[in-house]
């Protein structure tokens, strides 16, 4: 083996949403020449072999999958359930860096023995702000990769502002309800005609010392100017917030959309290389080959999302109602509580043109010509698959980033509608027939064809993605 190699340890933080667009990165990397290391959490990397199959990543070259514990009593039963993000983010602060430090000393034990070239650069979540002690140890350099939107990025390095402001905390519950919500948002420089409710929801809480808010006002006070960050989007898509956040932070790359980017480059061995960690059914596929081109509906609510029985059921009639095609993924933990029940009635009545499946190849799905709308949360990797695909969006944001990636898709991309949070059967038929066969949805779906094309451009040779990429290789990881 030869040691010339630049060798990256790229570690997500450990939830689905983080890992899909980080190991995105990693196979961009290895294109490149990189001997990567993937770092997940046991918990993690026991879902994902499950999901796989046990030696699924065994003949990889130059790639390696390793793991760290997360720190928390293992749960009951199989363990295939997405853990809880509040008790993630404390163990994550206190009980990742002494495991990731002792890994790298490990990996830097087989690289004196020949085995893999030494660790030369860390490629961390930005969320993960221990890797900087741990760079700093080894004189590594280190790089955040930020999964969210340029945005969700700049909201959350101006949380302390908005307490300063006296902005949040709520002054309790009623605050959700009574209007309050709908404030403009004036102080964060960049966000044009934003409110409260567009911002990330953590910051809807009544607790000045909520975990979640203190979690990410630290992680913001770790990113200091000198930090390098990659971004999965593009000069193009928020072009305002990149200006403002290049202002403060010199060495930010948009090198997104990453799917636009792999779709592009030459086909390699890692091309099937997966991290979904629910099993994918794609029994879909073949069944969407049955269907006319853009007649299908998408729905699919993400990896975090959890609803009652009562709202799913008003998606699920709403679909019914509309008449048109769908294609509905439910996670075996989407509805709270326990298991879900639909009704024989409800069975019957789309048997010809709905189909229920528990996970899916999303990408493959979306970029399918018969798919012409997608019923989403909004999660940034669902917002950046649904723009490389061209296929305009009904949004029903649920946590975190999701109300803000709503705003933008619905607002400043025109190419999607959102519906209420207490969702009902007749507004969900309503507006999957104008995505589906309205005017709106014709307008929508244009603009949608429009992103696609420039997210293309953008992450060719020559496009300001492909250019932020190489730049960031040389300029920091090479360094």
């Amino acid at each position: 083996m030869s040691d010339s190699k630049p060798h990256a340890v790229l570690i997500p933080s450990p939830v689905q949403g983080h890992i899909n667009p980080l190991l995105k990165l990693a196979k961009l990397l290895h294109l490149r020449g990189f001997h990567i290391t993937f770092v997940n959490t046991e918990y993690n990397h026991k879902r994902l072999l499950k999901s796989r199959a046990p030696n699924a990543f065994d003949d990889l070259t130059d790639f390696s999958f390793e793991t760290i514990p997360d720190g928390l009593t293992p749960t009951d039963g199989d363990g295939d359930v997405s853990q809880d993000i509040y008790a993630l983010c404390k163990s994550i602060r206190k009980n990742f860096l002494q495991p990731f430090r002792e890994l790298l000393a490990r990996l830097n034990d087989s690289a004196t023995s020949g085995l893999i070239p030494p660790v030369t650069c860390i490629v961390s979540d930005i969320t993960m702000s221990f890797t900087i002690q741990a760079a700093e140890e080894l004189s590594l350099p280190l790089v955040f990769f930020n999964p969210a939107s340029a945005c969700m990025f700049l909201t959350c390095i101006h949380f302390s502002t908005l307490l300063d402001k006296g902005l949040i905390p709520l002054k309790d519950k009623s605050y959700l309800t009574n209007g309050y919500l709908d404030t403009k948002v004036d102080c964060i420089p960049g966000l044009e005609n934003f409110r409260l409710k567009d911002l990330p929801d953590f910051i809807r809480i009544t607790d000045p010392n909520d975990s979640i808010i203190e979690f990410i006002i630290e992680g913001a006070g770790t990113a200091h100017k000198d930090s390098a960050f990659i971004f999965n989007t593009s000069d193009e898509l928020e072009k305002d917030v990149i200006n403002v956040l290049s202002t403060k932070f010199p060495s930010i790359y948009a090198i997104g959309p990453l799917s636009s980017f792999l779709n592009q480059s030459p086909q390699n061995h890692l091309a099937s290389l997966s991290t979904n960690l629910w099993k994918e059914d794609t029994k879909c596929l073949d069944w969407l080959e049955s269907k006319e081109p853009r007649s299908v509906v998408y729905v699919n609510f993400g990896s975090t999302t959890v609803m009652t029985t009562e709202k799913l059921l008003e998606f699920a009639w709403g679909l019914a109602n509309s008449k048109q095609h769908f294609l509905w993924i439910i996670r075996p933990d989407l509805v709270i509580g326990g298991s879900l029940v639909l009704s024989s009635e409800f069975k019957n009545e789309i048997s010809d043109r709905g189909l229920i499946a528990g996970w899916c190849p999303q990408e493959q799905v979306l970029n399918h010509p018969s798919i012409g709308g997608f019923l989403t949360h909004c999660g940034w990797n669902s917002t950046t698959e649904s723009i490389c695909a061209g296929v305009p969006m009904l949004c029903w944001p649920f946590i975190a980033d999701q109300p803000t990636n709503c705003r933008i898709i619905c607002n400043e991309w025109e190419i999607g509608m959102e519906v209420d949070t207490n969702v009902k059967r007749e507004e969900v038929e309503k507006l999957v027939n104008e995505l589906m066969v309205g005017e709106n949805g014709k307008k929508m779906r244009q603009k949608a064809i429009e992103l696609k094309k420039k997210a293309e451009e953008d992450t060719r040779p020559g496009g300001c993605s492909y250019i932020n990429l190489e730049k960031v290789i040389k300029e920091v990881l090479l360094k």
